[in-house]
């Protein structure tokens, strides 16, 4: 019997082939390059059958079911957390459904005519494939026609777009072929004569005309009749838009499953449960590219930037010509400074494929991080022409907007990004920056709303709101206090919330919280080797403080410390020492007095 490492093995070589055939190149890459990620076998596994290219497809077409088995496994390429999986199976322990491989029906019918029509559509001639292949009844070519139809519709969409508004402009064009397409795949799927990939393609067709609902349930069916095919998993991501829609989701437990909801997880900002589910993955693709790369997006989204740089290094010295998520590698060189780094991954990139989405926003960032910001506009804007669904491309030029003080441009910008997807939390922080420089605290109080709302991990988002709510036209003291306290339970790293928070109790009159703050803010600073004004008048406050409740010793201590620094406070601290003298010199007398009576 083959290893179950094998098994995998087969799996993926027959989806690599089948997806390829039908166009689905996206699908196709993937699968392939999870195929070379699985961990090898500890001994080489004897030729067998099962090996061979051709043999692989005769195993398919035979509908062979696939069964998977535990297997133990090497050292990771990484350096696991603690507890992670370390099972042969992506989750330990797990029993995954069997999935037979379709059969292929290209060549038992019509098959020149498919050759033909596939090269017609590899030659970007959609119309023409299509028309070839009319009249053809099996179900590949029936897909391929299809699908072809709905390619060209898609281009001549963005062609009306281009010519109506240019190439950036919003327009109301759509695609011609969804009413047809609707209608003949309805029947196909009513009369039960229809493959995974129609489905696949009835769920697009449906969450284009806003059927989402059922673009779902659709996609769900597809999954579950080819499990292997990436990019139907995608496309019923994209509709998963909460927690409660993924968990109602019934699906089969194939073991691709796992890598749904670990994308899921991690586009739904529910990053341990992403990581947890990647690092048990690693169990049997443990060289896999792709798993490392979504590692370090969910180490870059939980902001432990050092750790997920470690890891795109290691990615670019295994796949130096890596343009995948390079993207945010950048994004992640940007938020650390790291211009030469930065300066280095701009070059390589360009050199590899200047014409890449990807390749033009990381140039982009390395502009921007200059200060170039007219520059850094133009190669957003380049990303945008090859790609106008390039979420992270519209959301960073609105940053560049706000640079440039192009308040118009940047709302623009950002609404384009929530259009194309209203979960993307910077766009709607971003809008609430432009309403609170606008002096619009109302409006800018709704999108840090929302954007917390979409990444209450981030204490940036709630220290936003809060000084929104401080502001001079809400002076909302007790909301901007609760969003200090979110803030401050959410590892505030830059201090911010824990000084307003003393500052704000202090301006309520209550002492005793104001001083629990100071001097839980004094020893962050301390911890963090910093020392400036927030320091000095932690020391302030917590000298007063003391001294007026009668703790007398720690008084002397903030004090004391005080003596160490130029200014008014050094005088008022000396004030308060010498009120203590005295205070401690007439206490003495109270007793006597006191005891004589």
């Amino acid at each position: 019997m083959a290893s179950s490492n094998e098994t995998y093995r087969v799996e993926l070589r027959a989806a690599a082939r089948q997806l390829g055939e039908r166009g689905l190149y996206s699908a196709a890459k993937w699968a392939a390059e999870l195929l070379v990620g699985i961990e090898p076998d500890a001994t080489p596994a004897p030729s067998s059958v099962m090996d061979t290219p051709s043999s692989s497809g005769s195993a398919a077409s035979g509908g062979r079911l696939l069964h998977l088995h535990r297997s133990g496994g090497s050292s990771f390429r990484r350096r696991l957390r603690p507890g992670a999986a370390e099972a042969g199976t992506p989750l330990g322990g797990v029993s995954y459904v069997s999935t037979p491989i379709p059969d292929d029906d290209a060549f038992d019918v019509g098959g020149d005519r498919y050759l033909l029509a596939k090269t017609y559509f590899d030659c970007r001639e959609y119309r023409r494939a299509a028309h070839v292949l009319r009249g053809q009844t099996g179900r590949k070519a029936v897909f391929l026609r299809c699908y072809a139809l709905y390619t060209a519709g898609e281009k001549r969409k963005e062609e009306e777009t281009v010519e109506l508004e240019g190439s950036l402009g919003k327009s109301n064009a759509v695609n011609q072929e969804l009413v047809a397409l609707e209608r003949e795949l309805a029947t196909h799927r009513r009369t039960g004569a229809i493959d995974s990939f129609c489905l696949y393609l009835y769920g697009i067709v449906l969450r284009d005309k806003g059927s989402e609902a059922l673009a779902r349930t659709v996609l769900v069916e597809s999954v579950n009749s080819y499990p292997w095919n990436w990019s139907a998993w995608l496309e019923l991501q994209s509709l998963c838009t909460s927690s409660d829609i993924l968990n109602n989701l019934n699906i089969k437990n194939h073991w691709m499953k796992d890598f749904f909801l670990a994308s899921a997880h991690l586009e739904l900002k529910m990053h341990e449960e992403a990581l947890k589910r990647y690092e048990r993955l690693m169990g049997v693709f443990r060289c896999s590219d792709y798993i490392q790369a979504q590692i370090a997006t969910v180490q870059y989204s939980m902001r432990d930037l050092d750790e997920a740089d470690m890891i795109f290094e290691e990615l670019l010295r295994t796949d130096p010509f890596r343009v995948d998520s390079m993207d945010v590698y950048s994004n992640l060189l940007y938020a650390k400074e790291s211009s030469t780094a930065l300066s280095f991954l701009a070059h390589r990139v360009f050199l590899t494929d200047k014409y890449r989405p990807e390749s033009c926003c990381i140039i982009a960032n390395y502009y921007s991080l200059k200060g170039q910001h007219e520059k850094s506009v133009l190669y957003f804007q380049r990303a945008l022409k090859l790609n106008r669904k390039y979420l992270s491309a519209w959301t960073l030029m609105g940053h560049e907007f706000v640079e440039l003080k192009n308040t118009p441009a940047a709302i623009d910008a950002y609404r384009r990004a929530v259009d194309i997807n209203p979960r993307d939390y910077r766009a709607w922080y971003g809008l609430g920056q432009i309403y609170e420089m606008m002096g619009m605290p109302f409006y800018a109080v709704y999108y840090f709303r929302k954007s917390s709302y979409l990444q209450p991990n981030d204490a940036r988002l709630w220290n936003a709101m809060a000084q929104c709510y401080e502001s001079d036209q809400l002076q909302m003291i007790e909301e901007a206090i609760k969003c200090y306290e979110r803030s401050a339970n959410n590892n505030d790293t830059e201090g911010i919330a824990l000084h307003q928070l003393a500052k704000l109790h202090g301006m309520l009159g209550q002492s005793e919280e104001a001083a629990f703050y100071y001097k839980k803010d004094l020893e962050r600073m301390e911890v963090e080797e910093r020392q400036g004004q927030n320091f000095v008048e932690a020391l302030l406050f917590l000298a007063k403080h003391c001294k007026s409740i009668g703790r007398f010793e720690e008084a002397e201590h903030y004090c004391t410390r005080l003596l160490d620094y130029t200014g008014p406070e050094r005088e008022t601290a000396k004030s308060i020492l010498q009120g203590l003298k005295r205070a401690q010199s007439v206490l003495p007398l109270m007793d006597i007095d006191h005891f004589a009576m």
